[in-house]
């Protein structure tokens, strides 16, 4: 007999579904990267621009912590989806330990070499002479918290794979709200400076790993903490990785991206133009919130369908979530094209960032219209449990577009061609998504077809 939540993502209706599972998602992902802003906004007006370049090159290294989390999390969180479909609960639960495993040991491992390493990461990052210091003093802390880190981030994928979408959701609000509340306390009461951001940011990932505790520990999770799931299944391990692996992908290569712009700003526009690509990096980040939330929301109706063998719903939950996303991202684009001015204000009062700043942004973000789409492609294929159409998808826009437009266009555009090949990788890499998942879709259809003639 199915539990409750199984029931809901088997027989509820697909729209209501996805808002069920999304909005929960969106809003805790939107608290969540309030940190990342408040850092930011805190950073700007309080130590300034350098502060913020500061941010900008650690940031990259951050995105690899998160990534190496998000795929043992989606890599666990598609086999656990798809065997509670299939009500193999001993998989699940497996997977469930195998995952903790994973997390565990390679935070340690990174807060490790990382710590080692400090510098020469940084400096590989973008960190030019002026910018090396606050960029040090940030990510030298940042890097004790990699394992909370990571196993947040791997935890919450898992926590919506069970349809749990509201624990989720408050996981990422308590690391939000504390982090906003410690962030002034720490930067200005203590006067702790971009120090201080990067405590508020490790302590309000601590609170998290908390109250993910208590949900595995005490609620209503049909998985549990437990030596004997542990135990290194290797099997697991490898299908967990391999479904995961393309978001690493997308994370590491994003990192590179960052760094790569980081010294192509550095070199067209010196040390201001570093702090501008942060400052619109990070209101990017914060925008595409919506889409992320959605994506997140899509993941456990459609594996737990697809592992359930209902592909008329897995059609239609596809569907419908690319439609919702494209409306957000085209609202948000329009938003960052009309009112740049304001977006960049809030992060600094600097006067050569402010007549810089909007021209960068129009031109970085007009093609944000289309990252809806995308992103729900690359979780689709995710999903389902298809790494190499993933795998794809989430390296076309960061890796396969994007690096050989920044490697061109600023040479006869200058800070113009950085900025103006974050959209044309969009449209790019929106054409990709379109021509993959349609095909897609079209096997869903006539998987459907097979079912109801047996």
């Amino acid at each position: 007999m199915r539990t409750p939540r199984e029931k809901m993502l088997a027989e509820e209706p697909i729209t209501k579904l996805i808002w069920k599972l999304s909005l929960p998602a969106m809003m805790g992902m939107f608290v969540n990267a309030m940190y990342n802003l408040v850092d930011t906004i805190y950073i700007g007006h309080g130590v300034g621009p350098l502060g913020i370049a500061g941010l900008s090159v650690a940031f990259p290294i951050q995105m690899i912590m998160g990534g190496t989390g998000a795929m043992f999390g989606i890599g666990a969180a598609s086999i656990i989806s798809r065997a509670l479909g299939a009500r193999d609960y001993s998989r699940a639960e497996d997977a469930f330990g195998n995952n903790l495993l994973a997390v565990l040991v390679m935070g340690f491992v990174v807060t490790g070499l990382g710590t080692l390493f400090l510098d020469d990461l940084l400096v590989l990052f973008g960190a030019t002479e002026a910018i090396l210091p606050y960029a040090r003093e940030y990510l030298g802390i940042i890097l004790y918290g990699a394992p909370l880190i990571m196993f947040t981030m791997s935890m919450n994928n898992v926590i919506r794979s069970e349809g749990s979408a509201r624990v989720a959701m408050w996981s990422m609000i308590i690391a939000g709200m504390a982090n906003i509340v410690l962030d002034p306390l720490f930067i200005f009461t203590l006067n702790m400076g971009i120090r201080g951001a990067a405590w508020a940011t490790v302590l309000s990932r601590l609170l998290t790993v908390g109250w993910i505790y208590w949900y595995f520990r005490f609620g209503k999770s049909a998985l549990s903490f437990g030596l004997k799931y542990m135990r290194p299944r290797f099997h697991i391990l490898w299908e967990m990785v391999t479904i995961g692996f393309p978001m690493l992908i997308r994370h590491a290569s994003s990192s590179f991206v960052f760094g790569l712009v980081n010294h192509l700003a550095a070199l067209y526009g010196g040390d201001m133009a570093v702090a501008l690509f942060g400052i619109n990096n990070r209101a990017v980040f914060f925008s595409v919130m919506p889409m992320v939330g959605i994506a997140q929301g899509m993941q456990p109706i459609l594996g737990f369908n697809y592992g359930a063998k209902r592909f008329d719903r897995a059609r239609e939950v596809v569907k419908k979530s690319f439609l919702i996303a494209t409306l957000f991202s085209g609202t948000i684009s329009l938003i960052m094209i009309s009112f740049p001015e304001v977006v960049i204000s809030v992060f600094t009062n600097s006067r050569e960032i402010l007549q810089m700043g909007p021209h960068a942004m129009r031109l970085m973000t007009f093609g944000l219209v289309f990252v809806g789409f995308q992103m729900i492609g690359g979780i689709l294929f995710q999903a389902i449990g298809k790494a190499v159409p993933s795998f794809i998808l989430n390296t076309s826009r960061s890796i396969l577009i994007l690096v050989p437009l920044l490697l061109t266009l600023p040479g006869s555009l200058g800070l113009d061609g950085i900025w103006i090949s974050f959209s044309l990788s969009d449209i790019f890499s929106f054409i990709l998504a379109f021509i993959m998942v349609s095909r897609q879709i079209r096997t869903f259809q006539a998987q459907h077809l097979a079912t109801q003639e047996v």
